[in-house]
């Protein structure tokens, strides 16, 4: 009881008032990060829908699906993603003198993880909406995947 007060009284003064800013800066590159994952993910069906369109390959096709599946545990390409979190490192510093934040590098890899999920479930949903095996028209296998994508990225 008698800590509670001056505990109370401190954050109002020295913490609310600047938690606002804060979250604002933090979410710039948390934003761009997860702007990042989507872009990777629309490139990629992207280019899946090229490589059908010039060889009418449903084989191909099943092969390049299945790659697509593992996109979210390919490091290299997932790097420029998790790079524009580490932007938060820098952020993270001022507000480790300034408010005591300590374990920066947990954050960063936290959202990097989050990042890795939201791709892992974007290529889930992808593969799961499209059955490249179900599709009996290869001329309409193109705009299934168009429409599938649109949906995923909905």
């Amino acid at each position: 009881a008698s800590v509670s007060e001056p505990a109370q009284k401190c954050c109002k003064e020295n913490i609310q008032p600047f938690l606002t800013s804060i979250l604002e800066e933090l979410m710039g590159p948390v934003s761009s990060g997860f702007t990042e994952v989507r872009s990777l993910f629309d490139k990629e069906v992207n280019e899946i829908i090229q490589d059908f369109q010039k060889t009418n390959d449903m084989t191909r096709l099943k092969e390049n699906v299945d790659q697509l599946m593992t996109l979210p545990f390919n490091s290299v390409k997932m790097e420029p993603c998790y790079l524009k979190v580490n932007l938060l490192q820098e952020l993270l510093q001022d507000l480790k003198s300034r408010f005591k934040v300590y374990h920066i590098d947990f954050v960063i890899q936290r959202t990097q993880n989050f990042m890795q999920e939201l791709m892992e479930n974007a290529v889930y949903t992808f593969e799961q909406l499209f059955s490249p095996s179900c599709q009996a028209d290869s001329a309409k296998v193109a705009t299934t995947i168009e429409k599938v994508k649109l949906r995923v990225l909905k």
